[in-house]
């Protein structure tokens, strides 16, 4: 059982010693990156923690196999980041790569209190992308019955709920309030049968969160993962909804300053490096998620052994500089959270005219009539929380786009 969740643990050490014994001569990835490294030297966390990050940069020069740590014979499946902003990641899975992972995301929805007596309809994508094989592999393996929708098609999504009676959700955060505001305005909530949504593959406010939850009438958990450390079900939120737990006998969480690369403790907002344990078909080693979050300190509420990391804050290549100041779109949620009358969705421009940076916020409201009075408290309070002022406008609920996929909130037009 997992134990002394904010520290490597015996069992943790153990494992990585034993992939660093053997990943030189498996992978020509690592033989090249650790060529001037003595693996063998490294005896304890610290000596760990000197040994140099990886990075997604690394993975796409290796397109389109050569993370593969395995013969070819051995690897079973491959999966793919989407490419958008450069060469795919390619990572190869092998038969016991792909049991683990179903392993850990059924961990996930018994988190969840799923159970065999529940039917899951899966809307993220299938192919390529890990959402959706993964959201049903987990799902099998917990005896649900599963219903793979993919994305899209909202009539039939909202017509398999009612039908089939679908008891889970799951989604990215944008395409649940879609399905929420489509099923409101059809006025078939009575109709449906959902009792849980598992969401994920994007970060999303509590204004968002509870929008989502109270129009479908669900228990929302969210489920982190990403497509070079296995896909989404590496870590959930659970019944406190006070963080995220993750599963610390496959994988090694550690919190660095994105700046320096130190390693911060426990409680201490950084970037999350995660190193895979078992993984055979491209194991990682200090994999730089850039995503930005916490460990937290103690054990959760839930009374579960597992250790938690914070919901997260944004990633590193999400900040945006405006007038001298770093913005994450965490901070956007927070200041609109505060803001009675404001509801969760929100998209913002940036421009450069007349030799300075021009933020407007577009955020949806449901009383037009306080326009002024509501622009007034989004300037005020992001002047007071973030430091800059900012050109405020509000619009009518669901006159901002919505997304079946996941939703694009900040443009910067400067560039």
């Amino acid at each position: 059982m997992p134990r002394r969740p904010n520290m490597m643990n015996d069992e943790q050490l153990c494992a990585i010693k034993a992939v660093l014994r053997t990943i030189k001569e498996k992978s020509r990835f690592y033989e090249q990156k650790y060529r001037d490294i003595d693996l063998g030297s490294i005896e304890t966390a610290e000596d760990f923690a000197t040994l140099p990050f990886t990075d997604k940069y690394e993975l796409r020069e290796a397109y389109p196999l050569g993370l593969q740590a395995v013969p070819d014979e051995q690897i079973v499946r491959i999966h793919s980041s989407s490419g958008t902003t450069g060469t795919p990641i390619i990572i190869p899975y092998t038969a016991k790569d792909v049991e683990d992972w179903a392993e850990m995301f059924a961990r996930c929805y018994r988190m969840a209190g799923v159970t065999a007596q529940d039917r899951v309809q899966i809307t993220p994508g299938y192919g390529l992308w890990t959402a959706g094989i993964g959201f049903q592999a987990g799902a099998e393996r917990c005896g649900a019955m599963v219903i793979p929708m993919g994305p899209g098609n909202t009539d039939k999504q909202i017509q398999m709920m009612k039908d089939l009676q679908s008891t889970v959700l799951c989604a990215t955060s944008s395409y649940a309030l879609l399905l929420a505001e489509e099923i409101m305005r059809r006025g078939v909530k009575e109709q449906i049968h959902l009792q849980k949504g598992i969401i994920g593959s994007e970060r999303w406010g509590e204004k968002m969160r509870k929008r989502i939850a109270n129009e479908l009438g669900v228990e929302l958990y969210d489920i982190y993962g990403l497509t070079e450390i296995y896909g989404p079900g590496i870590g959930i939120s659970c019944e406190k909804a006070c963080g995220i737990h993750y599963w610390n006998d496959y994988l090694y969480f550690e919190i660095i300053d994105p700046k320096t690369g130190k390693v911060l403790p426990a409680g201490e907002v950084g970037e999350l490096v995660i190193t895979t344990l078992r993984k055979e078909g491209a194991p990682l080693i200090r994999y730089r998620t850039h995503d930005l979050t916490r460990i937290l300190p103690g054990q959760c509420p839930c009374g579960s052994p597992f250790p938690r990391i914070d919901i997260l804050v944004g990633r590193t290549d999400d900040m945006v500089k405006v007038k001298g100041v770093n913005i994450f779109p965490g901070q956007i949620d927070e200041v609109l959270k505060e803001v009675d009358g404001v509801s969760s969705e929100y998209q913002v421009m940036i421009d450069h005219l007349n030799g300075k940076d021009i933020m407007t916020i577009f955020f949806e409201c449901d009383r037009l009539e306080k326009r002024e009075e509501l622009e007034g408290a989004v300037r005020s309070h992001f002047k007071e929380r973030i430091g800059i002022m900012i050109v405020p406008k509000a619009v009518a609920i669901g006159d901002l786009p919505r997304s079946e996929k996941k939703s694009n909130r900040i443009f910067d037009n400067r560039y």
